[in-house]
C-alpha cells in the first residue's frame, strides 16, 4: 500500500446536518469510511473482495479533531492516507478541507478479522 494520499470531494447534504445546518459531528466518521473505501478502490481493489474472502475490516480506534464547522452545501475535500500498516491492522489519517483550509483532522485503526471475529493477517494482495 502506498503512503500517497487519496482525495475525494463530498458535498454536505442537508440530512447530514444538525439544527444549525452544520455537519453533525458523527458524520465525519462516515466520511472517513468513504475515504478508506475509495482509496482502496483507487488501488484496484474493493471492500467486497475482503468479504468474498471471508474477512472484514473493523474499526478498533477512531478520533476526530474539529477545527471549524462544515455547513450544508459546503464542498469538502477529504484527504486520506495510510500512516501505518501492521500484520493485521492499518492506521489511516484524514484531513477535511474546505476552500483550502483544514477544518478537521482524524485517524482510524482498522483490524482484519474473519467471520467469527478472530484477528487475521492482512491478505497478501493488499500488502503488496
Amino acid at each position: 500500500m502506498s503512503a500517497a494520499s487519496h482525495e475525494i470531494e463530498i458535498r454536505v447534504r442537508y440530512q447530514e446536518t444538525d439544527g444549525q445546518r452544520r455537519l453533525h459531528h458523527a458524520n465525519y466518521f462516515t466520511y472517513f469510511e468513504m475515504g478508506r473505501t475509495e482509496m482502496l478502490r483507487a488501488r484496484g481493489a474493493t471492500y467486497r473482495q475482503f468479504e468474498d474472502a471471508g474477512l472484514m475490516m473493523v474499526v478498533s480506534e477512531a478520533n476526530c479533531r474539529y477545527r471549524a464547522p462544515a455547513e450544508y452545501d459546503d464542498l469538502l475535500t477529504l484527504r486520506t492516507w495510510m500512516e501505518q500498516m501492521g500484520g493485521a491492522s492499518i492506521k489511516h489519517g484524514y484531513e477535511v478541507i474546505r476552500d483550502g483550509v483544514i477544518i478537521a483532522t482524524g485517524a482510524t485503526v482498522v483490524v482484519c478479522v474473519d467471520t467469527e471475529g478472530k484477528v487475521r493477517r492482512l491478505p497478501e494482495w493488499l500488502v503488496e
